[in-house]
């Protein structure tokens, strides 16, 4: 049921007037940023009705958010679910290249989360490939051509423990069990039909990429559809596990101030058993099973060095099966899984 409150004395929850200002995300933005993760397009009615507040505090909030730019929806397709084969790349170059090869490989649409790491030597990306059969194409043809570039190393995602649909803000415990289910869209249908794509497809997609919340008529004016077939469309994507929404909000609304990306070598018999407890993690935004030496990737995010240094030495330190560790700070953000933003329009900082 909806709150008695006011808009205006819901807007000022958390006494700075000025609410997911430069003071952080107050407990009313997590709730929304949670019913957004779980269904992007929800109506604001609907979220509003859940968290207990105003129809038009939720929809003042979300606004104001997205206006500042910390806060963005999106409609994303599923890798998996299209049968898509997933490579984590990591690309060494000499340290005054390193900007210019990121934002090259940043402006494929194939290519997404793409950051600089470490000393700005070594840039990572995810690159998407339609089957095994295309993955060749990654280092023949995609990275720049470029002396600069003086070494590849590319990773196969054999299995996902956590990521895609399951974002960080729902391990927070933002919203309860109830107001979860309330929110969550069906499972999808394993016996549904596999999915492939359509021309019109990719236009609502390249659509919802930039902003999830895109207006049916604009829907339908990019896809050439009515707008009650892009309703029936979004059914059917959702059903198939294809289409899924994430929300880019900005982390230091919620603290988080470094993100590590970890490369573990873990014996193959406790494999699915690490990756398991690490995507369980509440610092884990991203965890996979991957090809090479090192199998067993995460991307954690922590609020400074010590808090880094504490994971490590805890629950690390504990997982069964660890061999060997490899570690690398991000130091710039240059691209998430939605499009690249030019400058003056970046995205939000993100938390894989």
């Amino acid at each position: 049921m909806k709150s008695d409150r006011k808009p205006e004395a819901a807007d000022r929850s958390n006494g700075t007037g000025d609410p997911g200002g430069p003071t952080g995300f107050d407990a009313l933005d997590h709730r929304l940023i949670h019913a957004l993760q779980l269904d992007g397009r929800a109506p604001f009615s609907r979220i509003a009705a859940v968290l207990g507040v105003s129809d038009q505090t939720v929809a003042r909030r979300y606004t104001r958010h997205r206006t500042h730019g910390t806060l963005k929806v999106l409609g994303l397709p599923n890798a998996q679910a299209l049968g898509e084969v997933q490579w984590l790349v990591r690309v060494q170059c000499t340290p005054d290249a390193a900007v210019a090869v990121a934002e090259a490989l940043a402006r494929r649409p194939d290519i997404s989360w793409v950051s600089l790491m470490s000393g700005g030597t070594e840039i990572s990306a995810v690159c998407r490939a339609v089957s095994s059969d295309h993955s060749d194409v990654l280092l023949l043809q995609k990275l720049p051509r470029t002396p600069s570039v003086i070494g590849v190393t590319a990773h196969c995602q054999l299995h996902q423990f956590y990521g895609g649909p399951q974002g960080l803000i729902s391990k927070s415990g933002a919203l309860t069990d109830e107001q979860i289910a309330a929110l969550s869209p069906p499972p999808p249908d394993p016996a549904a039909a596999p999915v492939t794509l359509t021309d019109a497809d990719r236009r609502l997609f390249d659509v919802l990429a930039r902003d999830g919340r895109t207006p049916l008529a604009e829907l339908a004016a990019a896809t050439g559809w009515s707008p009650t077939t892009v309703r029936r469309r979004f059914a059917e994507l959702r059903a198939n596990g294809v289409l899924y929404y994430d929300v880019d909000y900005d982390l230091r609304q919620f603290g988080y101030g470094v993100m590590v990306a970890l490369w573990l070598s873990v014996e193959p018999a406790r494999l699915a058993a690490a990756g398991e407890a690490m995507a369980a993690h509440p610092e884990v935004a991203y965890a996979c099973a991957t090809t090479g030496p090192n199998n067993l990737f995460a991307s954690v995010l922590c609020r400074d060095v010590g808090a880094v240094y504490t994971y490590l030495t805890t629950r690390v330190a504990a997982l069964p099966g660890v061999r060997s560790m490899e570690s690398a700070p991000r130091i710039r953000h240059i691209k998430g899984p939605g499009p690249l933003f030019l400058a003056g329009h970046a995205a939000p900082g993100r938390r894989r």
